[in-house]
C-alpha cells in the first residue's frame, strides 16, 4: 500500500506532464510503471487525474473565488496541485475534505514550496469550507454561455459554436456525456462470431471479472468496463482484440472492400483502419503510409501484434504526391487531422488547445490532402473521408471542395451502414455522428467516387 501522499503525488506528476503532452498517452504510460500497486490506488490516481483536467474550468473558477492570486499567475505546480484538491473535495465524497487539504500542504512542502504551503491550505480550506458555493453555482439552470461554460466546463467560444450549430439541449446532452465514464470498445475479427473467438473472449472477460457487452452497431465489437490494464489482458496480448471506437470502424465497412482491391490509406496512424479494411483482402493490398517514422513504427507494431496480413507500410507526407501510384488505388481512405471535438470524451485536453484559429488552418490542410489523395484513385475509385471531429469548415464544407473543386461524385452510404444509421444524410453519401448519440465518439464519415 503507497501512502496517500505518494498517490496524490503520481496524480500531481501526471498533471505536470500533461500541460505540453496529451493527457492520456502521460497517464497510460505512467500507470503502466506503476502496475505493482494495488487497483484501488491506481483507480484513484486515473479519476483524480482525468476528473481534475475534465473540470479544469469549473475548478479554476471556484480556486479563483477565494484566491487573491490568479490562476495564470500561480507557479504552475501551486496551481494544479489546487485543482486536484479541489476535484477531491467537490467531486470525490469518499475522499475527506480533511484529507485532501492536508496532503496538499504536505505535496507543497514536500516539492519545495514551504513558503506558499500557508497559501495552499488556506485555499483549500476556504473550498472545503464553503462547499454550499459550489453546490448553488451547479445547480443554476440557466441556459445562458458562462453557466454553461461554468457547469460543464467547456470553453465559452466551443459552447457557443456548439449551441449554435447544434441547439441547446444537445449541446447540454453532448456536454453531458464527455464528463460520464465511458466503456471502452474493443473489436475481434470480423468473423470472430463463427469461429469461436468471440465466445472465447467473453468468458476470458467473465473469469477477469470484466463488464462485457456486444456493441448495437458493429456485431465483432464489445463494450468493456472494469477492467485495470488492458494491454495486460491475455486477449489483447495475443492480438485477439484490439480498442477502436464503432465510429472508426464504420470508416472502413463505408468503403465496401472487395477481396482484390488496391487500397492507400494516406494517414493510418496507429494503423486500426487499414488492419481491419486487411481482413476483407485476398489477393488485394493496402499500403498504410503516415507522415514519421514513429507513427509508421507504431502501424507496424498494431500489425505484428494483430497478425494482420495484405498490408505494407510507408513513410510519407501525405501533402505530397507520389507520382508512381497515380490512378492505382480502387479505395483511398483518408482519415484526417483534425480539431477532435468528437473525441474530447476520452481526451479532455483537447478543449483547451484547440482555437477556432486551428479549425480553420486544419480545414485548409486537409484540402491539400484531399487535393493530392484524389489523384491515387482509379476512375471509379471510392474516397473515404472521415475525421473525428463536428466541425462543418473540417467535415461538410471539404465535402463541397472534392465535389466542387476536385470533381467528385457523393455516393450512398446505405449499402454499407447499420439500418440505425440510415437516413437523408447518409442517402448522400454523409455521415455525421454527434458525440454519445449511440454511445460512440463524434465522427463524419463521407464516400465519393471518381469520375
Amino acid at each position: 500500500m503507497i501512502s496517500g501522499e505518494n498517490v496524490r503525488g503520481i496524480a500531481l506528476d501526471i498533471l505536470m506532464e500533461s500541460e505540453s503532452k496529451a493527457s492520456h498517452l502521460v497517464l497510460g504510460r505512467t500507470l503502466s510503471k506503476y502496475q505493482y500497486m494495488d487497483k484501488k490506488e491506481r483507480s484513484f490516481i486515473s479519476r483524480l487525474t482525468k476528473g481534475t483536467i475534465e473540470r479544469r474550468l469549473t475548478l479554476d473558477a471556484m480556486i479563483g473565488s477565494y484566491s487573491s492570486v490568479k490562476i495564470g499567475k500561480m507557479k504552475p505546480l501551486i496551481r494544479n496541485l489546487l485543482r486536484m484538491t479541489a476535484y477531491q473535495i467537490y467531486y470525490m465524497p469518499a475522499v475527506p475534505d480533511a484529507a485532501a487539504c492536508n496532503e496538499a500542504v504536505t505535496l507543497a512542502k514536500k516539492r519545495g514550496f514551504r513558503n506558499l504551503s500557508g497559501f495552499v491550505n488556506g485555499v483549500s480550506r476556504s473550498m472545503a469550507r464553503h462547499k454550499e458555493d459550489f453546490q448553488a453555482r451547479m445547480a443554476d439552470d440557466g441556459k445562458d454561455i458562462k453557466t454553461l461554460s461554468f457547469k460543464y466546463a467547456m470553453p465559452e467560444w466551443l459552447c457557443r459554436r456548439w449551441v449554435g450549430a447544434y441547439g441547446l439541449e444537445n449541446a447540454i446532452r453532448t456536454f453531458s456525456w464527455f464528463l460520464e465514464d465511458h466503456p471502452t470498445t474493443v473489436r475481434l475479427h470480423r468473423q470472430s462470431g463463427e469461429d469461436g473467438q468471440a465466445d472465447a473472449f467473453l468468458e476470458t472477460m467473465a473469469a477477469e471479472g470484466i463488464r462485457t457487452e456486444i456493441s448495437a452497431l458493429i456485431p465483432f465489437a464489445f463494450k468493456i468496463q472494469g477492467y485495470d490494464h488492458l494491454t495486460a489482458l491475455r486477449p489483447f496480448q495475443d492480438g485477439q482484440c484490439y480498442i477502436q471506437d464503432e465510429s472508426s470502424m464504420l470508416a472502413v465497412l463505408a468503403a465496401g472492400i472487395r477481396p482484390s482491391d488496391r487500397i492507400i490509406d494516406v494517414c493510418a496512424a496507429p494503423g486500426g483502419k487499414s488492419i481491419l479494411a486487411s481482413e476483407y483482402l485476398k489477393d488485394g493490398w493496402i499500403e498504410a503510409r503516415d507522415l514519421t517514422e514513429a507513427k509508421v513504427e507504431r502501424i507496424r507494431e498494431n500489425i505484428q501484434r494483430t497478425h494482420a496480413e495484405h498490408i505494407r507500410t510507408r513513410v510519407q507526407d501525405a501533402r505530397i504526391f507520389v507520382k508512381e501510384d497515380e490512378g492505382q488505388a480502387d479505395i483511398v481512405l483518408a482519415d484526417l487531422p483534425c480539431s477532435g471535438l468528437g473525441v474530447i470524451g476520452r481526451k479532455p485536453d483537447i478543449k483547451y488547445r484547440i482555437t477556432q484559429e486551428d479549425i480553420k488552418a486544419l480545414s485548409l490542410l486537409q484540402k491539400e490532402i484531399l487535393a493530392v489523395a484524389v489523384r491515387y484513385l482509379k476512375p471509379g475509385g471510392t474516397l473515404i473521408f472521415s475525421t473525428c471531429t463536428v466541425s462543418r469548415e473540417e467535415n461538410e464544407e471539404n465535402v463541397r471542395y472534392m465535389t466542387e473543386e476536385l470533381g467528385l461524385i457523393p455516393e450512398s452510404l446505405d449499402p454499407y451502414l447499420p439500418e440505425a444509421l440510415q437516413g437523408k444524410g447518409t442517402a448522400k453519401g454523409q455521415l455525421l455522428l454527434l458525440p454519445g448519440a449511440y454511445d460512440t465518439d463524434g465522427f463524419f464519415i463521407a464516400r465519393l467516387r471518381r469520375k
